[in-house]
């Protein structure tokens, strides 16, 4: 079974192949030691914010495993903050539902974006 990074890395190269305007991950997950923890904590690093952003489209993505991949009490919550302030946001289960819920979501004016 594919990774979650896995997935996040191919669905990145596949947005940037494709599209013109910009994505970026948001560095949440990931081991780290106590003290870089603390230090990207008081910088204002917050738990369940979604992977990636695409602010073009005011466009989050939360990735997940193809597999059994569940959004957390704290992705619920950021989740359903950022859809309050009108933002989208797409959970993908692996890159391909990533990719399909990507192409569904971007309209006619957004495709002049693409590459």
């Amino acid at each position: 079974m594919r990774t979650e990074h896995e997935e996040q890395r191919e669905l990145v190269q596949w947005f940037r192949r494709s599209f013109s305007v910009r994505i970026f991950a948001i560095p949440n997950g990931g081991l780290r030691s106590k003290v870089t923890a603390m230090k990207l904590k008081v910088e204002g690093v917050t738990a369940g914010v979604p992977d990636l952003f695409v602010p073009a489209w005011s466009l989050w993505i939360e990735m997940k495993r193809e597999k059994d991949g569940v959004v957390s009490p704290p992705q619920k919550d950021w989740i359903e903050y950022l859809q309050f302030i009108g933002h989208t946001v797409i959970i993908g289960h692996g890159k391909e539902d990533a990719i399909s819920k990507i192409q569904k979501f971007i309209s006619p004016d957004d495709v002049s974006c693409a590459k």
